[in-house]
């Protein structure tokens, strides 16, 4: 739970601060992309680095089980035995043939989730953590609004079979994409090539059905992946990948055949790579504005064209600006004056020393005075043995 509170607190502060990033005339031409909606996103800096409408609502097909898998490692407990029902047992579409009855950890049901995209598991899982696919349904989309933040998103199951009113966009799965990679768990198996499975009813190698994460398509950076087809969706596509400058989230959506969806993945993997670069400012780094002192709270991440160079402003208000050669903001933060961020630290100390109290805290002072009067008692009684010894 610590952990959650502390990723939700950073995202939601990386998405308060950010403003929209619009690239100068140093930012290089956008690739030409056939799929109806696109989106790079960079995971560091939360910048996004090309969009095609990418807050337009469509079907996501199977890429809904990214947050289905994220939201139940989070929620539930991977160890736990979950009793598969005759309702995952008979849904349509992609399975790993769960048997009615079956006994499985919630930890195998999300690889078969994610790596074969069993809509099975997906069933079992939401039966599993909220009793029912409807009541997972509303528990999924209030933790994707309160926890990761997202607005645009409704969802009415945990695979993405097709539903008129099951929407979301390419920006909001980037950003459930973006919140998930921080967990160690979902990496895991997100970039999983292929699985040994042994099921009740079905013994096999399990192979991500993500083509460059299998090694279909060479491609170095990529991390992770998901992708999903439903006759009304199209072809959709989530993709991660990085090296050591980008930390990239690609999402293409309503492509009208798979080789287009990896094509255009290639293409703007290819010029997030070749255009974009991320540095950052430190934590506790200090700007002096007019005799006033701003601090970083965090380390800061920005992208910017690697064609062009950039520089920091820091306006009175301790708001500082990345800004491009033209002037164009590609990134704003707002500092805390150091003399705040020293207020903080004694409250935190405060409130430490408050929740770990000393054992004498709390003690009357009749009481104290008793105690110290044994103490001395004590060591007289001892002085006193030892002369007579």
């Amino acid at each position: 739970m610590n952990k959650l509170i502390i990723t939700m607190i950073s995202v939601l502060f990386i998405n308060s601060i950010m403003s929209s990033t619009v690239f100068g005339e140093d930012a290089p031409a956008p690739p030409t992309i056939s799929s109806e909606a696109a989106i790079i996103l960079e995971a560091d800096s939360g910048q996004i680095l090309f969009d095609k409408n990418a807050d337009v609502p469509m079907y996501p097909a199977s890429l809904t089980k990214i947050a289905t898998a994220i939201y139940a490692i989070e929620t539930g407990n991977l160890d736990d035995i979950v009793t598969v029902s005759s309702k995952a047992r008979e849904v349509d579409g992609t399975r790993v043939y769960l048997e009615d009855g079956e006994k499985v950890t919630l930890k195998k049901l999300l690889q078969g989730l994610l790596i074969n995209s069993g809509n099975d598991a997906g069933v079992a899982i939401a039966e599993h953590l909220s009793g029912s696919v409807e009541q997972f349904a509303d528990d999924i989309n209030k933790y994707l609004k309160n926890v990761i933040g997202i607005e645009n998103t409704n969802f009415e199951n945990p695979h993405g079979l097709f539903d008129p009113n099951h929407v979301t966009t390419a920006e909001d799965l980037a950003k459930i994409t973006q919140y998930a990679m921080h967990n160690e768990v979902f990496r895991e198996i997100f970039g999983t090539q292929e699985l040994e499975w042994q099921g009740e009813s079905w013994d096999t190698t399990l192979y991500s059905h993500h083509k460059i994460v299998k090694g279909e398509i060479p491609y170095e950076e990529v991390t992770g992946g998901k992708n999903g087809y439903v006759d009304q969706s199209g072809f959709t596509l989530a993709t991660t990948a990085e090296n050591n400058q980008l930390d990239l989230i690609v999402v293409t959506l309503k492509s009208s055949s798979e080789a287009i969806a990896y094509q255009d993945t290639v293409s703007l993997l290819d010029f997030g790579f070749n255009h974009f670069v991320t540095s950052s400012i430190a934590e506790g780094k200090t700007f002096d504005v007019e005799g006033v002192e701003f601090m970083t709270k965090d380390t800061l991440f920005y992208t910017y064209p690697k064609s062009g160079q950039v520089h920091t402003e820091v306006n009175k208000d301790g708001i500082l600006e990345v800004m491009a050669q033209d002037g164009t903001v590609l990134a704003s933060y707002e500092l805390d004056s150091t003399e705040v961020a020293a207020a903080a630290e004694v409250k935190k100390s405060t409130a430490s020393e408050e929740s770990n109290p000393s054992v004498f805290d709390g003690l009357s002072d009749h009481l104290l005075f008793v105690l110290a009067a044994l103490a001395f008692g004590i060591v007289i009684l001892f002085y006193r043995q030892t002369r007579k010894v």
